[in-house]
């Protein structure tokens, strides 16, 4: 099983505040540290907001499992199913976080999510939900659950702590690539013309690296709109012959998670251009496909509908 077989209920990949990584890492470890003094809440539970969403849970799950509970706080079933999941979490040893949102308070994760009902459980690793528990489930379904999650992630994440699952913590992890640890360092510290050139240095010799490509790609979205004004945007699309104000709503739609979305766009202008302004669209299309895991089923059901305006 691969990460691929969950659901994907969107992309959340690029939607990343790289400024504020650090602060928040940091605001998030002295709430940790003082829960724990405090005998509250556990240190691998951490409070979501639409305000730090993206520094706290995307980019935490560049490097960690972080399973992402949408609930209402003042729900008393719901508050059962949250520690049971505290539970879990803390049985994990730190193999995966656990970040809890109020949808009442953050309506917009949600939104993004396409949640539909509340309690709802979804992963999140490497910037990108990989699978998804709708509703209230039993312990034993959430054991299984995360069973079979964490084996289709196994290569990725770290090993387990000392004492937890002996047999897989004997497995030697292969060193980081260098030039992807560049990478990472480059992007905590904002510097993202220093994150390209690592993730191009690592692409000049291994050309299908996977990591190397939607870095590469998450990037190229990031620096794209991050001087642009989307209202600005969403003026320009009513001149239908602006190519480029469709390929920036594109760009807009991939970070809000609206993949079929950004996709449909850019078929559709396939459909209705022709020349250099055709090929534009086409190659600007191309390059969001790079932002998904190649088998992503989204980037299959754009490939048909490209080649049916094509051909």
């Amino acid at each position: 099983m691969s990460p691929a077989d969950f659901n994907r209920p969107g992309s959340l990949y690029g939607a990343v505040d790289l400024g504020a990584r650090k602060q928040a890492l940091e605001a998030q470890a002295r709430r940790e540290a003082a829960a724990h003094e405090a005998g509250g809440t556990p240190a691998q539970v951490v409070y979501v907001d639409d305000a730090n969403f993206a520094a706290e849970v995307i980019e935490r799950s560049m490097s960690s499992l972080v399973l992402l509970e949408l609930t209402v706080t003042r729900a008393e079933q719901a508050k059962e199913y949250s520690q049971l999941l505290e539970k879990l979490a803390a049985e994990s040893g730190g193999r995966w976080i656990l970040a809890r949102v109020d949808v009442e308070a953050s309506p917009q994760i949600a939104q993004a999510l396409r949640v539909q009902n509340v309690p709802a459980l979804y992963a999140l690793f490497q910037g990108q939900p990989v699978a998804v528990v709708p509703g209230i489930a039993t312990e034993e379904q959430l054991r299984d659950w995360l069973s079979q999650l964490m084996q289709a992630l196994a290569q990725y994440l770290p090993p387990p702590a000392e004492g937890a699952e002996a047999e897989a913590g004997q497995r030697q992890e292969p060193p980081a690539d260098p030039d992807l640890l560049a990478a990472e360092e480059a992007i905590e510290a904002g510097d993202l013309d220093g994150a390209v050139a690592a993730y191009e240095r690592l692409l000049a010799r291994s050309p299908n690296n996977e990591d190397a490509k939607l870095g590469l790609a998450g990037l190229g979205l990031i620096r794209r709109t991050q001087d642009v004004d989307p209202a600005e945007v969403q003026r320009r699309l009513t001149d239908p012959a602006d190519i480029d104000a469709q390929l920036l709503a594109a760009d807009f739609e991939m970070l809000s998670g609206e993949v079929d979305a950004a996709f449909d766009r850019l078929v559709e202008a396939v459909r209705r251009t022709s020349g250099e302004e055709r090929d534009k669209a086409r190659k600007h299309l191309l390059g969001l496909f790079d932002t998904l895991p190649s088998d992503d089923p989204s980037i299959g059901r754009a490939r048909r509908n490209l080649a049916s305006v094509l051909f």
